[in-house]
């Protein structure tokens, strides 16, 4: 819960930088604070919940609660008296996805890769200190691994978020770094060290992986994809340790992923370039 209480000070921190910003609007942050701490766990909160959850003043959590119900983003549920995320959430992530372009070119192509390594392919980007699923696709036999648009995972312990770490300028890099050692510092030992192991792994293979580091019985690969417009995206494929093992991560799919990955890219960048051509016309 500690963590949860530092979400609005840990939040505005990370989009205003040193606190004093004088552009940031405090009461705007708040309200998006609150509509954060829905999730598939808990997707219904009181007021009194919401302020635990938040560290704000629970006078403060109700009006803002009152006033994103009259926007229409959260909903008042008649049998328990707490409040529910709305379809309008819902639309703003439609909005957002639809912005990230590749998904439709990739899809495809990361269905195939799914086939062939009878695996989990997601695409991914960050989210603060984890990893959303932004698309996932998986071959009829997988049902063992269950994902959806939205899912986030840790960054610091995952394939996908090493992957995203060793992509990154240094300066960002060592600001993610260290709001991640803030965040868990008695976890924060065992964390460096993996950090450390990816980016060597990064510059001599191109990839990240995660062998049982997040989940003991999963396995993991990712790489960090650049593409014009948009965000640093991770693309990754996990499945379970016996079927993705060492070896066949190191000899097969990693090579294979980072292939794909540099294909997507130039893909892209082709359709970009060709875009930009037709609207010269």
């Amino acid at each position: 819960m500690q963590n949860r209480k530092a979400g609005v000070s840990r939040g505005a921190e990370e989009a205003s930088g040193d606190g004093v910003d004088r552009q940031f609007v405090t009461a705007l942050a708040r309200g998006l604070e609150l509509l954060r701490c829905f999730s598939n766990d808990a997707r219904l909160l009181s007021n009194g919940e919401l302020a635990e959850r938040t560290g704000l003043a629970r006078s403060t959590v109700s009006r803002l609660t009152h006033t994103l119900v009259q926007l229409g983003y959260l909903g008042l549920d008649d049998a328990s008296g707490r409040y529910r995320l709305t379809s309008a959430v819902l639309a703003l992530g439609h909005a957002a996805l639809a912005n990230v372009h590749m998904r439709e070119m990739a899809r495809p192509l990361m269905q195939d890769l799914a086939d062939y390594a009878q695996a989990l392919v997601a695409l991914s980007a960050r989210d603060r200190l984890s990893m959303i699923y932004l698309e996932s696709c998986q071959p009829r036999s997988l049902m063992t691994l269950q994902v959806s648009a939205g899912m986030q995972l840790p960054i610091a312990s995952t394939s996908m978020g090493r992957a995203f770490l060793c992509a990154l300028p240094d300066a960002e890099r060592r600001f993610l770094v260290e709001q991640i050692r803030l965040r868990d510092p008695e976890a924060w030992p065992a964390l460096a060290e993996g950090l450390l192991r990816a980016d060597e792994e990064f510059r001599e293979h191109g990839y990240c992986t995660s062998f049982g580091h997040w989940n003991r019985d999963t396995h993991a690969v990712a790489v960090p994809m650049r593409c014009p417009g948009q965000d640093l995206l991770v693309l990754s494929a996990s499945g379970p340790a016996y079927a993705l093992t060492r070896e066949r991560i190191e000899r097969d799919l990693g090579p294979r992923l980072v292939y794909l990955a540099r294909g997507i890219e130039a893909g892209a960048t082709e359709r970009d370039a060709s875009s930009e051509g037709e609207l010269s016309d």
